[in-house]
């Protein structure tokens, strides 16, 4: 049976917040920045928990990380302590909790209180796990020899910009960059025409590891804090031309948006999956890439969702467009692989360290996680419920990307979702 929580919004069959879930985030109302929990329409605030004495039975180092203006001293300590905490806050907020009438005017409504990152973000890698994805964007620059040959034995990936991380709903403006001019094959410095978004999972790393310490596979799951959604902005017409022989760089760089809430390891655990099904002529992964437990249970079916909104739309109530809906289970590595792999040659993650997936698509053109492939690098336009035509972002769209893990009811147990809230941003042209 179903845990109930006196909390009635968390019983709406929309929330993304039942008591099931009890995501971390970092808001603001009038007291200053403080860690929460989301339950419902409501935050609860976990130093005014701490402060009333309600935290008082956990380990002190619990109750000092919950006073902090960010989740990085929490995400340091580990998982002993990260159960202990979610289930007193469970205990605080179930039907018939002692403390109920203490607890409620510490509850906190979402729409007075403003979202910050929910941590320090000191290091960002973006990964380029999704075969999907892979194969199809070298479909577009290299027909016939799409994938690189290392892509099936190593988790590819890139050091990202972490001072570019903006929380959901900060404007995002259209950079400038070079762009090379095709009918002069020189470049030009102008305004990136071809924005794009890319639908990603974050993994905030816990504890990390010291210098010339790898993390082995089988402890991995130690390290992993919480998912967040992550929209990996991109300038493509820039990113073409800069990108040899490095990779991407201002392309990537200029702006990368999170949403505010971190869905535990915890919560996640019920939508656990085996791990991508790799084709019989596929190499097996590494030794050190490999885990039974990891191949049987190192998948996350979240169900992601991206939405599109013009100016136009907004203005004559039309609601957003779904583009695409896709599933972070098809991840070609793991998160654990990712994190693992990362740390393989002694580096260094530290508590609050980002993991970006690197877009998640699937095989159809509604799965497609960025306009890049849904458009076919521009040259396949889709229509908006008003009329109008994109092939890449125009000043004024709003991108919403959601995310989502649902349980049909079974014998014994009843239908169970949760959520991560939504990552949003809209373009608000070039400076």
């Amino acid at each position: 049976m179903r845990q109930v929580s006196w909390v009635e919004s968390a019983h709406d069959p929309d929330t993304d917040f039942p008591l099931e879930n009890l995501p971390y985030g970092v808001f603001e109302a009038s007291l200053g920045p403080r860690i929460g929990n989301a339950i419902g329409d409501q935050i609860l605030d976990l130093k005014a928990c701490a402060d009333a004495g309600l935290l008082d039975a956990l380990d002190q180092r619990t109750v000092a990380a919950c006073g902090c203006e960010a989740l990085n001293a929490l995400m340091a300590l580990g998982r002993t302590h990260w159960s202990a905490l979610r289930e007193r806050v469970t205990e605080l907020l179930t039907a018939g909790s002692a403390e109920q009438d203490k607890v409620e005017s510490l509850l906190v409504p979402m729409q007075s209180a403003r979202m910050r990152l929910p941590a320090v973000i000191g290091d960002y890698t973006d990964f380029f796990a999704n075969l999907y994805h892979a194969t199809n964007a070298g479909q577009l620059f290299r027909p016939g020899s799409p994938l690189p040959l290392n892509y099936k034995y190593v988790p590819l990936g890139y050091h990202g910009r972490a001072s570019s991380m903006v929380v959901s709903g900060t404007p995002v403006w259209r950079p400038w960059g070079q762009i090379l001019d095709a009918a002069t094959n020189t470049p030009r410095y102008a305004a990136c025409r071809d924005l794009d978004y890319e639908c990603e999972v974050g993994t905030f790393v816990g504890p990390g590891n010291a210098l010339g310490e790898p993390i082995p596979i089988a402890d991995a799951e130690s390290h992993i804090f919480g998912l967040c959604l992550l929209n990996d902005w991109s300038a493509r017409d820039m990113q073409i031309w800069e990108s040899q022989p490095l990779g991407p760089f201002l392309s990537k760089s200029l702006m990368t948006s999170l949403s505010p809430w971190v869905v535990t390891r915890e919560a996640l655990e019920p939508f656990r999956v085996p791990a991508f099904r790799r084709d019989a002529g596929d190499p097996a992964p590494l030794p050190y890439l490999f885990s039974p437990a990891d191949q049987e249970r190192g998948g996350i079916d979240v169900t992601l969702e991206v939405y599109l909104a013009s100016a136009k739309m907004r203005a004559t109530g039309v609601a957003p467009l779904r583009v695409s809906r896709g599933n972070f289970r098809d991840l070609y590595w793991t998160v654990a692989q990712l994190l693992t792999h990362h740390t393989s040659n002694g580096c260094n993650l530290r508590p609050g360290d980002l993991l970006g997936s690197g877009t998640v698509s699937g095989t159809a053109r509604d799965s497609l996680g960025c306009l890049l492939e849904y458009t076919r690098r521009g040259t396949e336009a889709f229509r908006l419920p008003t009329g109008e035509e994109r092939r890449y972002l125009e000043d004024g769209d709003e991108v919403i990307f959601r995310g989502y893990c649902e349980r049909g009811p079974s014998a014994g147990e009843d239908a169970v979702r949760i959520g991560f809230g939504e990552c949003r941003g809209r373009v608000a042209g070039a400076r």
